[in-house]
C-alpha cells in the first residue's frame, strides 16, 4: 500500500483535496480530525493535568487551551508531548486498518507535514497550492481571521514556495473545483497504474 501525505499551507484547500480522494474510495485519514476526536476524549484528561482550566464538560476548550499556550514554547512542546503521540497512534491503527482492506493507497492529511517530518512516514507527498492572492482571500474571509493572525500563522509554516519544490505531486487548487477534481482523479489512477513509482521513502511494512 501506498502512503500518500498531503499537506499545504492555511488557505489553500487541502481539506477540499482530501475529501475528493475520499470520494474516490480513498481512505483518508484527517490529523486535525484526529485531535478533535482526542479533546473530546483520551487527550482531555491528559490537558487538563498539564493545563488546569482547560477542560470544560469533558471536552478540551480549544480556546482557553490557546491562550495557555499563547507565545509559550514551552507550554506548547508540552501539549505536542501529550497529543502528538496519541495522533500517532491513531494514524497507525488507520494505516494497518487500510491496509488489511486492501486498499491500494491511503492518504495522510497532516496541515503541518514539513514542520514535523512528517514527510518520513511517507512514500510520497502532494502539496495543495493557490495563488497568494487567493489564498489571502480565502482566509480573510473566515470568521475572526485578521491580517495580523494570518501573518502569524504564515510565519510558522513552511513557506509555499518551498512546499511545491519539496512535493513529488503539487495539486493546483487557484482553478475551479471540477478541474481540481479532475486532477486528484488522474493522481488516484496513476497509484494504481504504477504503484512502485513512488514507493521510496519508506521500507513496506512487513
Amino acid at each position: 500500500m501506498i502512503v500518500l501525505g498531503l499537506t499545504g499551507s492555511i488557505g489553500m484547500g487541502k481539506s477540499t483535496v482530501a475529501g475528493m480522494f475520499g470520494d474516490l474510495g480513498v481512505p483518508v485519514h484527517s490529523a486535525d480530525e484526529a485531535v478533535h476526536a482526542l479533546y473530546a476524549g483520551a487527550a482531555a484528561p491528559l490537558v487538563e493535568a498539564a493545563f488546569p482550566g482547560t477542560v470544560s464538560g469533558g471536552v478540551v476548550d480549544r480556546a482557553a487551551l490557546s491562550k495557555a499556550v499563547l507565545n509559550d514554547s514551552a507550554a506548547l512542546a508540552r501539549l505536542e508531548t501529550i497529543v502528538h503521540p496519541l495522533v500517532r497512534a491513531a494514524e497507525t491503527r488507520f494505516l494497518d486498518a487500510a491496509r488489511a482492506s486492501g486498499a491500494c493507497l491511503a492518504v495522510l492529511d497532516i496541515p503541518l507535514l514539513y514542520e514535523t517530518g512528517g514527510e518520513a512516514r511517507c512514500d510520497a507527498v502532494a502539496v495543495v497550492s493557490a495563488p497568494a492572492e487567493i489564498q489571502r482571500a480565502r482566509v480573510l474571509a473566515r470568521p475572526g481571521m485578521t491580517p495580523d493572525r494570518f501573518s502569524a500563522i504564515l510565519a510558522k509554516q513552511v513557506p509555499d514556495e518551498e512546499k511545491r519544490r519539496r512535493a513529488d505531486i503539487v495539486i493546483d487548487t487557484g482553478t475551479s473545483l471540477e478541474t481540481t477534481r479532475a486532477a486528484v482523479e488522474r493522481i488516484v489512477g496513476s497509484f494504481a497504474k504504477d504503484p512502485g513509482r513512488y514507493r521510496r521513502r519508506i521500507a513496506p511494512k512487513a
